[in-house]
């Protein structure tokens, strides 16, 4: 009888190490290009900031996890003008400020033509 239970709580601990490694590999891109406007685009380093942040909803309090999420939110009209700008600039003011690396604030310095 503690054969079985030990072979089921094996099991059952395989199987959740197993579900949490697929869904950590899920990380989505790489790198990424955001919509900025007339300024130009955006080069997103998503897995670096993924390994920087660790806490993904940082950044997905304001959208979903998925491809064209930011777009999709502003053509609903669900996502005001220069949020998802405003809150990556902070976050990066907020790093320098304590003496952290931190991305860049200026609007020349992400926003690529």
């Amino acid at each position: 009888m503690k054969i079985k239970s030990i072979v089921g709580v094996l099991i059952v601990g395989m199987l959740f190490a197993v579900s949490v490694a697929a869904v950590g590999d899920n990380r989505g891109a790489e790198e990424m290009v955001l919509q900025g406007g007339k300024l130009g685009s955006v080069p997103f380093p998503h897995h670096k900031h993924q390994d920087r942040l660790e806490d993904c909803n940082l950044c997905h309090n304001l959208f979903l996890q998925s491809a064209g999420s930011i777009e999709d939110l502003k053509v609903q009209g669900k996502l005001e003008k220069k949020r998802v700008m405003n809150e990556c600039r902070g976050c990066h003011k907020g790093k320098a400020g304590k003496g952290e690396k931190a991305g860049p604030t200026k609007c020349k310095a992400c926003h690529q033509k």
